[in-house]
């Protein structure tokens, strides 16, 4: 077990999108993250998070009606960001969807 981690919000904008979605689907988001804050960014698996690309990750949470994601990256210091979350409406994760996680990423590396 890998102690310490801790997930966290890129910004304000990450977090604002996390807020707008149903509470259940929150609820199971939060679980996941405690998950990994309790036992380590890689003793987590599916179908709880999995890889999407590169340094990206996706914390994968269902209810009843709607699927959610967030996508994730991992940073020095045992942090998992949180990048970009969003109700999934297609079998694969969108492309532009990924492609605003990376843009983010850039963020941190620059922020």
């Amino acid at each position: 077990m890998e102690f310490g981690w801790k997930v966290e919000f890129l910004n304000e904008t990450t977090e604002a999108e996390f807020d707008g979605l149903p509470t259940e689907i929150k609820a199971k988001i939060v679980r996941i993250s405690q998950l990994i804050e309790q036992v380590g960014v890689f003793s987590v698996r599916e179908p709880y998070v999995r890889h999407v690309q590169g340094k990206i990750w996706e914390i994968r949470a269902r209810g009843k009606e709607k699927l959610a994601r967030s996508l994730y990256t991992t940073v020095t210091g045992k942090r998992a960001v949180i990048l970009r979350t969003f109700v999934k409406k297609t079998r694969k994760t969108p492309r532009r969807e990924i492609e605003i996680a990376l843009q983010r990423i850039k963020e941190l590396n620059h922020g």
